[in-house]
């Protein structure tokens, strides 16, 4: 497996800044003009109640695929756990890091480490979406994970299936370059799921969440196999 390029919007000046500034408005723009709004505050702040009970379902050890600034990552680091986030953009690493998390900045599509020995995945705020196929990114997520592993997928708060390019953009129309995503809810991505075993589903505080157990033994891999490994890894 090559390692792939940057993403296009991992240098958008409305991303990093609102990272910075720990506060929107930053919107998903599609061609169209819809716009979704995107929880920077909450991505910003410390873990809350329900990301906390999430994180209680967590088995061994947990990747945090786009970990945006980390509070899940420095979340369960405060608790001892073996933790890694990764993410496309430098300033999410940075704050991840700064929180005293590990993080490494990589697509999820890139080499890992610890291939076919997570406990867990988990794919919050949205993370369903990237690269805009989400049956690809399931089957990613099942190579990364040991046999019986858990993916939590939080899915979106409606019934949606769809895929766009999309565009980074902020109050003052600053534009990312385009890039590929996708909405998910619950029922959409459980018709992706095949080959997993479904692990449970809820909602709580206004979002919802899927539950997924890989089933397939993974081919690969080097174990996580202490906090020191995985720091040794971090990409610059």
């Amino acid at each position: 497996m090559t390692t792939s390029p940057p993403l296009p919007w991992t240098g958008a000046d409305p991303y990093a800044a609102a990272l910075r500034t720990g506060r929107g408005p930053l919107f998903l723009r599609r061609a169209d003009g819809w716009l979704l709004p995107l929880e920077v505050e909450r991505w910003c702040a410390r873990a809350d109640q329900v990301d906390r009970q999430v994180l209680d379902r967590c088995e061994g050890a947990v990747l945090d695929v786009g970990c945006g600034p980390g509070r899940l990552v420095a979340e369960l680091a405060g608790r001892g756990r073996t933790v890694l986030g990764i993410d496309v953009s430098a300033a999410a690493v940075d704050h991840t890091v700064r929180l005293g998390g590990q993080a490494l900045r990589r697509s999820v599509f890139d080499p890992l480490p610890g291939e076919g020995r997570w406990g867990t995945v988990l794919l919050m705020d949205g993370n369903v979406g990237i690269g805009g196929d989400p049956r690809g990114l399931l089957d990613r997520t099942a190579r990364l994970l040991a046999p019986g592993g858990l993916l939590i997928a939080e899915t979106a708060p409606v019934d949606v299936d769809e895929r766009a390019r999309v565009h980074l953009t902020d109050a003052h129309e600053a534009v990312g370059a385009p890039f590929l995503w996708a909405r998910l809810g619950t029922a959409a991505l459980l018709r992706y799921a095949r080959g997993w075993e479904r692990a449970g589903q809820w909602a709580a505080g206004g979002r919802r969440f899927v539950a997924l157990r890989s089933r397939k033994a993974s081919s690969s891999a080097e174990p996580p196999k202490s906090t020191a490994v995985i720091s040794s890894q971090r990409a610059g």
